[in-house]
């Protein structure tokens, strides 16, 4: 990571992001391209959601749980308000300008009805919605200028406020559309295109704010002075004006000053904070901006808020500054509560932030464990976390955790950054101002480059000397030992490393007066002798007590009768075998070391054989050169047979020794993998912890039995899953070892081997700790369908892999927001892990789970997740995965996802059997479509729509033809057929479905020339006494509930003459009819429009004539 600029002082104050909103959208389906969020309204309780279907979804922001539907037949939803003093009444409005004001009564558990609706606005756009402050009324605005209010009877004052005298009435209408409204104490602030006006409600009066125009939208906004010294003044009004100014003016309109923030923007934009992506601050973006601000909101305490499509501007009006802005892409909308802003993008994507100080954004991402966004914080904004007052939100304790929880492979820049600032820190003022100001009239003091304060005494009761230290010099050197004691306590046993915080936290307040930190207590040498003798004999304490316990397991294991011996027993024992243990330790290394030479050489002269050409391209040669090495390999680091392995396990125990030993080897194979944390996480109580292991292990056994029941089929017990090393390998030598393995396996894989070698999966299972993980992932997709055990086994082993990674834990508390957001906190992210964890979340949590995969995409591909989950389960995935990506983009999105011409076959097929209509419902028992079957709703319609639309052969598309018709998808079955060019099959299709806009629509197949204008007209007479003989019998029955209300007219030789008289005219329509041998009498509608099209034609005739001969003249005249 590269070293994180340091922001300028003056900017103290941050927007961040702590909530993904994603999954709320993705249950609400809002996240699709034919259901779309377009406008939004937040209050104390709620956050309101309108949709572009006329929905409007009340989300209850505690828990962000869905607790009510509004629905509006009237078009969609344009604007939506919560009122500020009772959020039981919320008002909408609608595209065709309805106001609709809903009361939810809540309070009486009963139903919500509207209790006032107004069609004033009717043909309007509405722009603008804005409650009264004090009483149940709405003032509307729309795009014409017009301003009026709704009033809102309720019915907690009883059955006749609802009849209230003109509930709607005109207050204004003004020059030109209106941009925003705005409501205090009694006055009405109106924001146009050209100026802004005031408005006093109560006495119907008017003024105009200021004499100058402008040209625009630009917003206006009240600004409450109610705090501090400005108790009880009158707002104010800010308006926009153009160039980056906005007016500042009193309650009665006048203009008191203006405000330039042109040059004030020249300033590069604060990162947002957020776990979607690291923050990036430029310092030399600096150009000044001259923008528009489209509204003017009030946020939070005394500040502006204002935005683009593209930032957030936030100013502190009272004294002129820009308190900060930030980029953020694709604005449309943004509604406050408070410090909280909720934005809406014009992807329909949602986003919360908050505006709070940095040293309380680094407080609030450590109580999320986001460690890594913390520490940048941390150094980008040191000012405000080095002062004194930051420390009660950030204590340095706090700051030390987290730099400990930093991982020192992948974040070493980041950490030397980090303690730089915290050897920057100021202690807090409070700590030591109450005993300055009780030392004040007596004493003085200074303070010492390394933190103690040296106290001077005034009235001579002590020396210099005696109150040079803020320890007690009486204290004895043993009493102060006993604050290192926990240091050897460690290794009696396991600890909480939380709760040792705590002791030492405490610890540090009896040792010091003043209550200072502990960075700024003073160590004794003998403290600091102790912990440099611990550090360096640890390695060697814990190898001792180590080999004490295996061999006090080992005797009692075969003497009981030492079970009933006292404790001094085992004692003598166990000296004497420690002193021999040791030895035998040391002869295992020197035997280890040979070892690795041994292996070394076998794996450099194969590594030589393989960049030879001929042997590395010819199979044959490359598998020998692959067995030779094999042998070596097994040797050194393959699994003890069984019975030297129960030897020595009775006798010696290597094999946990070696483990044991090479503990420091296992954990930087681990810390390679990207997405695994720290293997120190801090415990719960041992009775919580059984619990949560036992419900992890069921989820992982399913696996493991799954590859187990695949190898005992064959007759020989599954091979165990080794995830480490049992003996410490170089870094280089590995590198080496993986390269060979991973090729043993892919060849293995792909090749049949003799029975005498080592299959791949017994090579995979026994030496999964030298594989490339990447490259065995992508081989188990690829050999899924032939050898699905592979994937079983590779999945068991990453999840034994992944099982020390803190976020098994927040898997295990069962809250799927909060594990799909410690995910996100450990990007960048490695495809095995991330896999392994996915798998954990799908198994607790199904098809909710998988509905959110697509944010990992690409990392996580469509085939992972098609060999995981079930295949209802993996068209949910794929429907969102592509839905989230732009319209325009989505056809050439699916075909970059079809990596095997097979998948668009396989996909078609699964869509058209999930969430589908019944087969007795769209075809007949002779296999043809019954009447309107294609009005019928398909679950996963928009991605049949583009499967059938992806780029094919012929023979794929007749594939995909027959497909369609044999599971009575007719929308796609005509679509493949226009392009099959199979018109007749068409025809014959559209006149059983019997529905005529089938050949009006963009997509529908109409006849090109007269011939298909004759079989069409024969097809329909000879369709038409079925149809209609279906339709009156009642086939489909209720199932029309399912599909569309209205499927267009019918297909009968009338329509179809009228059709094409509009196309050829009259006279040819008739003449077709006739040839077809089809008795027709035309109905009186049906003649009018005849006559009417011959009349039509004749004057078209006649006015071509007219302008062909002007022209001609024209022509003759300019000729001569």
């Amino acid at each position: 990571m590269p070293l994180i600029p340091v922001v300028p002082e003056n900017h103290s104050h941050v927007l961040a992001e702590f909530d993904c909103l994603d999954p709320l959208l993705s249950a609400l389906r809002l996240d699709s391209g034919r259901l779309k969020c377009t406008c939004l309204a937040v209050s104390r309780k709620w956050l309101a959601l309108g949709t572009s279907a006329g929905g409007l979804h009340l989300i209850q922001r505690e828990g962000w749980k869905q607790r009510l539907i509004l629905t509006h037949k009237e078009g969609s939803v344009t604007q939506v308000a919560c009122c500020p003093h009772d959020e039981d009444f919320i008002a909408v409005s609608t595209s065709q300008g309805l106001v609709a004001v809903w009361e939810l009564q809540l309070e009486r558990r009963g139903r919500p009805e509207r209790v006032s609706v107004s069609w004033e606005h009717r043909g309007q756009s509405i722009t603008a919605l804005c409650w009264d402050t004090s009483t149940l009324r709405v003032f509307v605005g729309d795009s014409g200028g017009k301003v009026s209010f709704l009033r809102a009877g309720s019915s907690k004052l009883g059955k006749g406020s609802a009849f209230v005298i003109f509930p709607v009435q005109t207050v204004t209408t003004v020059d030109s559309r209106v941009v925003q409204l705005g409501y205090q104490d009694g006055r009405l602030l109106v924001s146009s295109l050209s100026r802004c006006y005031l408005c006093d409600t109560d006495r119907e009066k008017f003024w105009r704010v200021g004499n100058k125009e402008r040209d625009g939208e630009y917003g206006a906004c009240f600004f409450p002075q109610n705090k501090g010294l400005l108790l009880g003044q009158p707002p104010l009004l800010y308006c926009a004006r153009p160039g980056s100014r906005i007016w500042e003016a009193s309650f009665n309109g006048e203009v008191l000053s203006t405000h330039q923030f042109k040059q004030l923007l020249a300033c590069p934009p604060l990162p947002l904070i957020t776990y979607r992506n690291e923050p990036n601050y430029n310092p030399m973006h600096k150009s000044p901006q001259s923008v528009a601000f489209p509204k003017l909101l009030y946020l939070g305490d005394q500040n502006l808020l204002t935005w683009t499509e593209s930032a957030i501007y936030i100013f502190t009006p009272q004294n002129g500054q820009v308190l900060l802005w930030s980029e953020v892409k694709d604005l449309v909308d943004v509604a406050v509560y408070r410090s909280e802003l909720f934005c809406l993008h014009g992807s329909g994507h949602l986003s919360h932030l908050s505006l709070l100080s940095a040293e309380r954004c680094v407080e609030r991402l450590l109580r999320r464990e986001s460690w890594s966004l913390a520490a940048a914080v941390c150094c980008m904004f040191q000012h405000a976390v080095t002062i004194s007052r930051a420390r009660k939100s950030v204590p340095i304790d706090r700051l030390e955790h987290l730099r400990s929880q930093l991982s020192s492979s992948t974040d070493l820049e980041l950490i030397g950054q980090l303690e730089e600032v915290i050897s920057k820190l100021e202690p807090l003022d409070s700590a030591s101002s109450s005993r300055r100001s009780s030392i004040s009239s007596h004493e003085s003091f200074n303070v010492l480059d390394c933190g103690i304060y040296r106290v001077i005494s005034r009235r001579g009761s002590q020396s210099d000397e005696e109150t040079g230290s803020l320890i007690n010099p009486s204290t004895s050197e043993e009493e102060r030992l006993k604050e290192f004691s926990f240091v050897q306590e460690d290794d009696q046993g396991d600890h909480d490393p939380q709760s040792s915080e705590r002791m030492e936290a405490e610890r540090s307040d009896q040792g010091l007066q003043f209550h200072l930190p502990l960075s700024f207590r003073p160590k004794p040498p003998r403290i600091a002798l102790q912990a440099v003798k611990d550090s360096v004999s640890s390695f060697v304490k814990k190898t001792t007590e180590k080999i004490n316990t295996l061999q006090m397991n080992s005797e009692l294991f075969q003497r009981p009768e030492f079970r009933e011996g006292g404790q001094a027993e085992v004692s003598a024992t166990a000296s004497p075998y420690s002193e021999e243990m040791e030895n035998e330790v040391y002869d295992e290394i020197s035997n280890t070391e040979a070892d690795m030479q041994e292996l070394r050489l076998a794996t450099e002269r194969a590594i030589s054989q393989i960049q030879d050409p001929l042997v590395l391209l010819d199979p044959v040669c490359l598998g020998e050169a692959l067995l030779d090495w094999l042998p070596t390999l097994e040797r050194i680091l393959g699994p003890a047979e069984p019975g030297s392995a129960a030897a020595t396990s009775s006798m010696d125990g290597p094999e946990e020794e070696r483990d044991y030993i090479n503990t420091s080897s296992e954990q930087q194979e681990e810390s390679t993998c990207s997405l695994e944390e720290p293997t120190e996480i801090v415990t719960e109580e041992k009775k919580e912890t059984c619990e949560l292991g036992q419900k992890e292990g069921q989820c992982e056994n399913q696996l493991t039995a799954d590859s187990a029941e695949n190898v005992v089929s064959n007759g020989s017990p599954p091979e165990p899953v080794r995830v480490a090393s049992p003996k410490p390998v170089p870094p280089d030598l590995l590198t080496n070892l993986t390269e060979l393995a991973t090729l043993y396996t892919e060849l293995s894989c792909f090749r049949n081997q003799n029975e005498q070698t080592l299959g791949c999966l017994t090579f995979l299972r026994r030496y999964f700790f030298l594989l490339d993980q990447e490259r065995v992932r992508r081989m188990c997709l690829l050999c899924y369908q032939e050898q699905p055990e592979m994937k079983s086994s590779f999945m068991e082993a990453m999840l034994e892999r992944t099982q020390s990674s803190k976020v098994v834990e927040v898997f295990q508390r069962g809250d799927l927001l909060r594990s799909l957001r410690s995910l996100r906190e450990l990007q960048p992210w490695s495809a095995p892990p991330l896999l392994a964890h996915l798998h954990r979340l799908y198994e607790k949590h199904g098809e909710a789970a998988v509905r959110s995969f697509s944010q990992f995409y690409p990392t996580i591909t469509p085939a992972d997740v098609m060999t995981m989950a079930q295949q209802s389960h993996f068209l949910a995935y794929l429907d969102n995965l592509v839905q989230s990506r732009a319209e325009e983009h989505r056809l050439s999105f699916l075909q970059s996802l079809l990596e095997s011409e097979s998948l668009r076959q396989d996909w078609l097929e699964l869509a058209l059997t999930h969430d589908a209509p019944q087969h007795c419902d769209t075809m007949t028992p002779d296999g043809q479509p019954r009447w309107h079957s294609h009005c019928f709703s398909w679950g996963y319609g928009r991605l049949l729509a583009l499967l059938i639309r992806l780029p094919a052969d012929f023979s794929s598309k007749q594939k995909m033809a027959e497909t369609c018709r044999s599971h009575g998808y007719w929308t796609g079955y005509l679509y493949l057929c226009s392009e099959l060019q199979r018109r007749t099959e068409a025809f014959s299709t559209i006149c059983q479905l019997d529905d005529i806009s089938l050949l009006e629509e963009p997509d529908g197949v109409e006849p090109q020339t007269l011939d298909e204008w004759k079989l069409l007209i024969q097809l329909s007479q000879q369709c038409s006494h079925a149809a209609d003989s279906e339709q009156v019998t009642g086939v489909n029955g209720s199932s029309w509930s399912n599909g569309s209300a209205d499927c267009g007219g019918k297909i009968s030789p009338e329509n179809l003459t009228l059709m094409l008289a509009r196309t050829a005219g009259p006279d040819r329509a008739l003449e077709v009819l006739e040839d077809c041998g089809v008795q027709l009498v035309l109905s009186p509608h049906s003649r009018l429009v005849c006559e009417l099209l011959r009349v039509t034609e004749k004057r078209q005739r006649a006015m071509i004539q007219t302008m062909l001969e002007r022209c001609d003249r024209f022509l003759w005249s300019q000729h001569a």
